[in-house]
């Protein structure tokens, strides 16, 4: 009896050792099979924008797609081109103005002009032209200072136009993209000579993609096109107001 009962309680502790060791190696498969999923989970998170972008861009086709991406390299290239120009065209008003000032106190006429040649931007400019006329009289100054600060305007919003262009033909060639893929996937409909979801799903996904990067690429190149605008009529109303600035000025010196 006391051998029955040793034999029993053995079983009895190997079957619970073993059911220990079941439940341990299925936790750990378990926890396993978890990391993996976490892992596969962080390598699909891990996909970036730029690869997304240009998964996307693969799905749209190459045609309207390519079309659309020209038109924001191009937009952004004269965008660029046109901040840097006005950049470069941004002048300290009233320090010019004090030094022209300075200048034709003191030294005249031709020492004013060398503080107006050795300064960038239009405002400078202007300020060379009038003074350049000031020997005539105030009314050939007058409209020195006018026809040029036309000009320099003129300088100022070249190309501008381009970038409004390529905002308004970016959405447009999306939305031709767009009815391009819904007559495709109609022509499918046709040709299936029945209503499948998975025939019409591809074309209704290009439509709406090329949709997509139109309206893009218009929201960027917007906000640098009234930044830009933005801009020039800053330097211009500069140029405005230091052209009243140098007329009083050569009025008292001619007096």
């Amino acid at each position: 009896m006391k051998r029955l009962f040793s034999i029993l309680a053995i079983v009895f502790l190997m079957a619970f050792g073993t059911a220990n060791a079941t439940t341990s190696a299925a936790t750990i498969a378990t926890t396993i099979a978890t990391t993996q999923d976490a892992a596969a989970d962080d390598v699909a998170e891990e996909l970036t924008f730029h690869q997304e972008l240009k998964k996307r861009f693969i799905e749209g086709g190459p045609g309207f797609m390519g079309i659309v991406l020209l038109c924001l390299i191009l937009g952004l290239a004269i965008a660029i081109e046109r901040i840097i120009f006005l950049n470069l065209s941004s002048t300290n008003t009233k320090k010019l103005t004090q030094n022209v000032e300075d200048a034709l106190q003191s030294g005249g006429l031709e020492a004013a002009k060398e503080v107006c040649r050795n300064t960038k931007g239009p405002v400078a400019s202007i300020f060379y032209q009038g003074l350049d006329r000031a020997d005539d009289s105030l009314e050939s100054a007058e409209k020195a200072v006018v026809a040029y600060g036309g000009v320099q305007m003129g300088q100022l919003e070249k190309n501008v136009s381009w970038i409004s262009l390529f905002i308004a033909l970016a959405p447009m060639l999306g939305f031709m993209g767009t009815v391009i893929g819904m007559i495709q996937a109609f022509d499918k409909i046709q040709s299936a000579g029945g209503m499948d979801a998975t025939l019409v799903a591809g074309g209704i996904k290009v439509a709406l993609l090329t949709t997509v990067f139109g309206l893009i690429v218009a929201i960027i190149l917007q906000v640098f096109y009234n930044y830009i605008v933005a801009k020039i009529d800053s330097i211009v109303n500069d140029m405005e107001d230091s052209s009243i600035t140098l007329m009083d000025m050569l009025s008292k010196y001619k007096k």
